[in-house]
């Protein structure tokens, strides 16, 4: 078959997704963000999967492929494995079709949404928690298959789950008046931006379709270099929806050559943005759902005085992840730092410290200090935050100027993890 007539199939089959899932996903509102919409002079609309049934797009192909299972093949029950959203969209669709399935996550996954999984999916799942990363469930997962003759439900590599997230698309240019000039689109395995770029290949050719990973974890971004999905030795969890070693075979040859640019964003910068939706839009959403909005900035002038799509892909969020979300974001806008500080072990130091050294805006937010056996000096540990970022190198000047500075701390990742 000619190029054309397998990506016109493919779309028939979105079609018939469609209407499979008609009756069970929400069709997420297109919502105009005015406060962006300002900001980078363009018009740009949120499409709001978060607000999805399980709080994230990942139904949409979890239902699908278990819609086009055969009886036989969903009574020997379904297996997968997940960081949380397609285990969420799994639960669902068991226990809605009242189908046995054994879930597979990572060890850390947030506990927000391993509650979320046991609760949609009820007493037609069982849950195991099985090694550090999304890939060492995914083998375990595939291990318990072979073991019950089970059918693997992949989170992204598999036709039936693009097609299913593919009516994500077929929902935005429905919704759209006019033209989609840009669409951004977090990537994790691929499975999303696979459907997408099918529909709008077909359908809004025009459309520039703009992939965007977390720069620890940039699986898709390496296998476009590369020329195929490479594996990466490491990568960093806490975009947990977005944590994936390799992109799929399938999604990355239907990105490839749809996706017009690929974009990395740091995690500051994704928990700056998580907290500046909530508080100026009151939207909550996980690390992988900011990933479309953090980017932006990037693309500031091209996408002037266009229309513009973010895809907010979830909002499982656990709330204990809060205190470091505020952290990362903090040390990202230069307004947090940590020092060793040297303070002479006499009354009046750390006055000293506090009077003379910091600024009338700076707040000591974090001190651990133990006295020694020498006199003549202490180390301590100290956090402290500013209002502006260019209060830093004042601070550090009248560090040095009184002696108190010993070492700067914020560039030495391994000691940064042990303090956040």
């Amino acid at each position: 078959m000619m190029k054309e007539e397998v990506s016109s199939s493919v779309l028939e089959n979105v079609y018939k997704a469609e209407e499979r899932l008609k009756d069970v996903v929400v069709k997420t509102p297109l919502a105009v963000n005015n406060n962006l919409s300002a900001i980078y002079e363009s018009n740009i609309c949120f499409k709001r999967e978060d607000l999805q049934r399980v709080r994230s797009y990942k139904i949409r192909g979890a239902y699908n492929k278990m819609a086009t299972m055969s009886e036989e093949e969903l009574s020997k029950g379904v297996v997968c494995a997940s960081a949380g959203n397609h285990a969420q969209g799994v639960a669902f669709a068991c226990q809605t079709m009242k189908v046995k399935g054994t879930i597979f996550m990572p060890l850390p996954t947030p506990g927000q949404k391993l509650e979320q999984v046991k609760m949609f999916g009820g007493e037609y799942i069982d849950v195991v928690l099985f090694g550090d990363t999304f890939d060492e469930s995914k083998d375990a997962a595939m291990r318990f298959c072979k073991d019950h003759n089970s059918v693997f439900i992949h989170p992204f590599d598999d036709p039936a789950i693009i097609e299913g997230q593919a009516t994500t698309a077929l929902e935005i240019l429905e919704q759209t008046e006019g033209v989609v000039d840009y669409l951004f689109v977090p990537i994790g395995g691929g499975g999303l931006a696979a459907g997408v770029c099918t529909v709008f290949q077909q359908l809004s050719p025009q459309t520039k379709i703009i992939g965007v990973e977390p720069s620890a974890a940039a699986s898709m971004k390496k296998a476009i270099e590369k020329g195929k999905p490479v594996l990466l030795e490491k990568i960093s969890r806490f975009v947990d929806g977005a944590a994936v070693q390799q992109v799929g075979d399938l999604t990355f040859e239907r990105c490839k050559d749809v996706l017009y640019d690929m974009a990395t964003v740091d995690e500051g910068l994704v928990c700056e943005t998580i907290l500046s939706l909530y508080n100026k839009d009151a939207i909550v959403v996980e690390p992988a759902g900011a990933l479309s909005v953090a980017v932006l900035e990037k693309y500031r002038e091209e996408i002037k005085g266009k229309n513009v799509v973010c895809i907010i892909s979830g909002s499982n969020n656990d709330i204990t992840r809060m205190e470091e979300i505020k952290e990362k974001a903090l040390l990202h806008a230069g307004l947090k730092h940590y020092f060793l500080v040297r303070f002479p072990q006499r009354p009046g130091a750390l006055k000293t410290f506090v009077m003379d050294v910091l600024g009338p805006d700076d707040d000591i937010t974090y001190f651990e200090y133990t006295q020694k056996n020498s006199k003549e000096k202490g180390i301590a540990v100290v956090g402290i935050a500013l209002k502006q970022n260019k209060d830093f190198i004042p601070l550090i000047d009248k560090m040095k100027q009184y002696d108190f500075f010993v070492n700067y701390l914020n560039n030495d990742p391994s000691l940064m993890n042990l303090l956040i």
